[in-house]
């Protein structure tokens, strides 16, 4: 019994469900209230009633559809006591979250299209999210970068050695303060003797 203590504490701990709400509803309806908007901006609707209504609308309905199968999908997985990644959690959420957006859509016949609906995409979208995320996380990491050793590249966004814009450590930076030192000093020099001439 104390394993089982144990697993409860974990999925019920705060920082779980903290985590939880922002990785698996906030970033997904956020990100898809920006498809939505992008959708609104390419619509054949834009010219009738405009392309910022229509890019609101879209993105409000986008958000709103995404934030219902997000939270109902987090519902289920507390509900199941289940890991994150498991696609039931997904099939379910989606008939429910489907049944009642298409319930007020387009009465009983648009509940049960929309279940459907909802369920079948909902699963999809999980599950190449699961297969992605291993390639997406080492794509970051590469991007990103790690500390190294020395403590360089810490957290900042590594830049290509070309590149004119460079993140210095503190070395760097006194050696660069010094030269631009020396050179207001030089220029000051110059322009003395501009001046006595």
């Amino acid at each position: 019994m104390g394993a089982d203590d144990k697993t409860l504490e974990e999925v019920n701990s705060p920082s779980s469900s903290s985590e939880s709400w922002k990785e698996r509803i906030l970033f997904p309806t956020l990100l898809a209230g920006i498809a939505g908007g992008g959708v609104g901006l390419i619509s054949k609707h834009g010219k009738v009633h405009g392309v910022a209504n229509i890019s609101a609308s879209y993105a409000t309905n986008f958000a709103i559809v995404t934030g219902c199968y997000c939270g109902a999908r987090e519902f289920v997985r507390a509900s199941r006591a289940s890991k994150p990644d498991d696609l039931l959690n997904s099939a379910i959420a989606g008939f429910g979250s489907g049944a009642i957006l298409g319930r007020l859509q387009g009465g009983q016949a648009g509940a049960i299209r929309y279940s459907i609906i909802f369920a079948v995409v909902g699963t999809m979208v999980d599950f190449a999210a699961l297969k992605l995320k291993p390639s997406l996380k080492s794509f970051h990491e590469s991007i990103i970068g790690s500390t190294d050793s020395s403590g360089k590249n810490g957290g900042w966004l590594r830049l290509p050695e070309w590149s004119p814009i460079q993140v210095l450590d503190e070395e760097e930076l006194a050696a660069k303060k010094a030269r631009e030192q020396k050179l207001y000093a030089e220029r000051n020099v110059h322009n003395l003797r501009k001046e006595e001439s």
